[in-house]
């Protein structure tokens, strides 16, 4: 197999711990050629650039200001010297064989722009959270993950082409994305694969599930667990996915549901529960998306940061 450069992306906000252990995995790695891309998203606390010092290979740039997890990939893709770009959360650890299979699968099937390994929970190792995705319900807009919280047992070692690809770990060839363009910055945190993927079908590209590489995952280090932050984003970019991606009946059809049944319901939900930050949450999204009437590509903010950042 030709083993082209492999750039790895890491974006780091305020766990520079985290992120070590994460490079520290890489170490178990069978794969030769690969390069490592730290991005600190200008974190308010505990900057990784002193990881530096014990990870000299690696290249770590700082950004002026939060770009969010797509303007702090995209900064990332501005060093990409390799083939193919490994988008990883930096709350993951990898398995020895990861990028080759990945890499391997990639160059056997062209028509792959996002290859996604199986991710299983960090700890609970024996148990999946993603296994490949169906897509978003006409309805609700959810999506649902295949083989989640189920145990391995080896039914999801296979490879096939799958609806949706899960964030915490893509490796997509960079001439696919030159095609496709970088992720969206208008949906700052979460969802912003998922409107990726669409461009990439678009394109003519699929998005695959390579069930026979895995990566653990330790999940929302970042945001925290249950969130009132975490609720606000998923539900602005919910309904900003919506408005992007759906047309006609459709569009129409998920807009009033999202409106007028699921947003209310779970505001009342979470008063009952006397959760009113999330409730709060809510409600601020669905304004957001009312005072921002364009959803329409901006210039891409990172573009704009990219002469302002430090590589330290």
């Amino acid at each position: 197999m030709n083993q082209p450069l492999v750039s790895i992306i890491t974006v780091n906000f305020d766990t520079p711990e985290v992120t070590a252990d994460m490079l520290r995995s890489l170490a178990l790695l069978t794969y030769p050629n690969w390069e490592v891309i730290v991005v600190d998203n200008a974190s308010p606390k505990k900057s990784s650039a002193y990881l530096k010092k014990e990870f000299p290979f690696i290249t770590h740039v700082s950004t002026p200001i939060n770009l969010g997890f797509a303007g702090g990939n995209n900064i990332g893709l501005h060093y990409v010297k390799g083939e193919y770009a490994f988008l990883v959360n930096n709350d993951t650890e990898v398995t020895p064989n990861l990028i080759d299979v990945l890499v391997e699968y990639l160059q056997k099937n062209p028509s792959c722009g996002i290859a996604c390994p199986k991710i299983k929970y960090h700890f609970m190792p024996d148990t999946i959270q993603y296994a490949g995705a169906i897509g978003l319900h006409p309805l609700t807009s959810r999506s649902y993950d295949i083989g989640y919280l189920q145990k391995d047992d080896g039914k999801y070692d296979d490879m096939r082409e799958t609806d949706l690809p899960n964030g915490a770990a893509m490796m997509i060839p960079m001439a696919a994305l030159k095609k496709v363009g970088q992720m969206s910055e208008m949906f700052f945190l979460y969802y912003e694969e998922l409107d990726w993927a669409a461009r990439f079908k678009k394109n003519g590209y699929g998005v695959h599930y390579v069930g026979t590489a895995q990566i653990f995952h330790k999940e929302s280090v970042s945001t925290g667990k249950n969130s009132a932050f975490k609720t606000y984003y998923l539900y602005r970019n919910r309904f900003l996915y919506i408005r992007r991606n759906y047309v006609g009946f459709r569009w129409l059809i998920a807009s009033a549901f999202f409106v007028l049944v699921s947003s209310p319901v779970h505001i009342l939900k979470h008063l009952l529960k006397k959760e009113q930050a999330h409730a709060k949450s809510i409600w601020q999204a669905l304004i957001w998306n009312f005072t921002h009437s364009s959803h329409q590509e901006p210039a891409n903010h990172s573009s704009t940061q990219f002469n302002q950042v430090i590589i330290d």
